[in-house]
């Protein structure tokens, strides 16, 4: 059986614990001078400063000037850091269609930020059980999906995964599902590995 190529991102699925994730998230702003698009997955980081601006989103209430950290996505790449990643765009009363962030907008975004979460990605190209335990970059390859609001990246096979401390994230596991197999596009259990809030460690 082959696996679908189905990029989503990051997907949150349970903590190091075993408990499962409950959709604990702390919010972010996204400046409309950020001319990039952000999707439901995309990892992100945050930019050093705050809402310069008193914000508002329906179901998610106001925040005063400074109580909002600032985000980018994230760059792929050894050492680039991760913040959290993208579990909703919060809504726009101006456009309540939108169920990504489009590019220049300004947006109150719901993150998972705790560095013990564990992520479902895929990977995108052929994955390996000798792989289990290394670390790894992510890819854009493809971009986000203004149909679905779900992210592009993906876990990067053709940036080798290695031992590399610097490498964005830390694979864990095949995730065990039925529709699922070692191979291309695999679907697997990460955990972040360059987290802002945490130490990047070396792969196993």
């Amino acid at each position: 059986m082959a696996n679908t190529d189905t990029p989503m991102g990051l997907r949150p699925i349970r903590h190091r614990n075993g408990a499962p994730y409950n959709g604990a998230v702390n919010y972010y702003a996204v400046p409309a001078s950020y001319a990039t698009a952000l999707f439901v997955g995309d990892p992100v980081v945050k930019t050093g400063t705050a809402n310069a601006a008193e914000m508002s989103a329906p179901g998610a209430g106001m925040f005063p000037i400074g109580t909002l950290p600032e985000i980018n996505k994230a760059t792929a790449g050894t050492t680039n850091r991760i913040t959290g990643v993208v579990v909703a765009v919060c809504a726009n009363p101006g456009n309540l269609g939108i169920i990504y962030n489009p590019a220049s907008t300004a947006a109150v975004i719901a993150v998972c930020d705790d560095p013990d979460v564990i992520f479902e990605i895929q990977s995108d190209g052929v994955s390996t059980a000798a792989m289990m335990g290394l670390n790894a970059v992510l890819v854009y390859t493809n971009a986000g999906s203004i149909v679905t609001g779900r992210s592009g990246a993906e876990l990067s096979i053709g940036t080798a995964p290695a031992t590399t401390v610097g490498f964005q994230l830390n694979i864990l596991r095949l995730v065990n599902r039925v529709d699922n197999e070692i191979g291309e596009f695999s679907k697997l259990e990460v955990r972040i590995n360059t987290h802002t809030e945490t130490n990047a460690a070396i792969g196993i």
